[in-house]
């Protein structure tokens, strides 16, 4: 089966799923998080197969998310760690998990995200950096910009959109 591509996608969240898009790469990241390293502290955590696991963490390094580091010679192994690109993914898994404990809730204990100094329960939202206003689909336009640094303005929500 072809897999469609988006890495050259001018829509940066279609470059970003073509990077951790899917789910097991996005488990993996949650657990690198979590302080895993290692192939089979993943594989337990996930129970993924083996060869899929491998290809998701080869890919993963491949996109510079992780990095191999040998800490083993006999046999040869490896453990992975996230880099400053991976570290970067953060704001999204606390999104992500935030939004899935709010809009899909089941009637278990589930995980929550916690200030770690006092164990409070925190909601995500995302804010400027610059002003820590929070966005929202109403604050906010989507604008290409290009390498000469012109940018063009997309329509607002509820507008119709060209096609690229």
């Amino acid at each position: 089966m072809q897999h469609t591509r988006f890495d050259t996608q001018p829509c940066p969240a279609a470059r970003a799923l073509d990077c951790v898009g899917d789910w097991w790469s996005i488990l993996i990241m949650r657990d690198a998080f979590r302080g895993m390293t290692r192939f089979d502290a993943f594989q337990k955590s996930l129970g993924i197969a083996p060869n899929i696991l491998s290809r998701r963490l080869a890919h993963l390094c491949e996109q510079g998310v992780l990095e191999k580091r040998p800490y083993q010679t006999r046999p040869l192994r490896y453990s992975y760690h996230l880099t400053e690109k991976g570290q970067g993914f953060f704001p999204v898994l606390m999104a992500l998990a935030d939004w899935g404990n709010r809009y899909l809730p089941i009637d278990r204990p589930v995980w929550q995200i916690t200030d770690r100094a006092s164990g409070t329960p925190l909601a995500v939202q995302v804010v400027r950096a610059d002003t820590l206003a929070v966005l929202t689909p109403e604050t906010v336009a989507l604008a290409t910009r290009f390498p000469d640094g012109r940018t063009v303005s997309h329509p607002s929500p509820g507008q119709p959109e060209e096609t690229c």
